[in-house]
């Protein structure tokens, strides 16, 4: 599924190529995705021009003066610019056509996405009112962390992939951010203690910082705007790595399932 820095990478990526476009056509292909796109969506935004291209959690924002177009892309979608020529897969879903014939094509193979339109203060939304804050902001640090934490007996892993505790740390960024904190991802996030938060904290903005920089992370199926690969990958120290050697102690990589999602850790650096 694309995490934070897949979304980030790729609104930072659509942005140049829509904003303050106006939406001249809308083609919608499949409708049954996570969510029905509704009959009256594209009446709803013909005419709109894009203000800004924004991210919150893993949606993908598409600002107007009227409200957002809001864009989720489930396990294994994609957003991309083409042009009138690119040939129309199977898995092509929805076409945002502009004024100056570019295309911003909605790709979703599971139909596990999400193309919506909300209107007004899109920050009011059902999907985005409830969600905790941005990692890579001042409102997150670890003394949020811990205070949230107080008597809570869920695995800190599990807490950290929260979307109402913290948005975007997926299991990826999770896994690696616990590594680099020194944290066993089965933990009670109750018995997490300050210090450690601040550290967790820290490595979470540095690890999503730092997959944001190489393009975000491809282990199947993301790619950018432009159809091309992130390379964080390269740099995965836990994640993926079951039975290798951990590059600081040399200890193998264990796999555990956690609230039925893989986990990776080293059982000597982590405790």
């Amino acid at each position: 599924m694309p995490e934070l820095p897949e979304v980030e990478t790729i609104c930072n990526g659509i942005r140049p190529h829509i904003q303050n476009k106006i939406i001249d056509d809308v083609v919608v292909r499949e409708s049954q995705l996570r969510w029905k796109i509704p009959d009256d969506f594209p009446s709803s935004i013909i005419g709109l021009k894009i203000d800004n291209v924004t991210r919150r959690g893993k949606y993908c924002l598409l600002t107007t003066t009227s409200g957002s177009i809001i864009l989720h892309l489930g396990m294994s979608g994609s957003l991309r610019i083409v042009n009138s020529d690119t040939v129309i897969t199977s898995h092509d879903h929805v076409d945002f056509i502009f004024a100056d014939n570019t295309i911003l094509r909605f790709n979703d193979p599971r139909k596990f996405g999400a193309v919506l339109w909300g209107e007004g203060d899109v920050y009011n939304h059902r999907l985005l009112k409830t969600l905790g804050p941005e990692p890579l902001t001042t409102d997150f640090d670890g003394e949020y962390l811990y205070q949230r934490a107080t008597k809570r007996r869920k695995a800190i892993k599990s807490f950290i992939m929260d979307g109402h505790i913290v948005v975007g740390v997926g299991n990826i960024y999770a896994s690696e951010s616990l590594f680099n904190a020194g944290i066993h991802p089965e933990r009670a996030a109750g018995n997490v203690s300050l210090t450690e938060y601040q550290t967790l904290a820290l490595t979470i903005k540095t690890v999503l910082q730092q997959a944001i920089e190489q393009g975000g992370t491809t282990l199947k199926d993301f790619v950018n705007e432009q159809g091309k690969p992130g390379y964080f990958s390269q740099s995965l120290q836990v994640y993926g790595r079951n039975g290798q050697q951990c590059y600081q102690c040399k200890t193998p990589i264990e796999k555990i399932t956690l609230a039925q999602r893989a986990s990776y850790f080293c059982p000597q650096c982590q405790n």
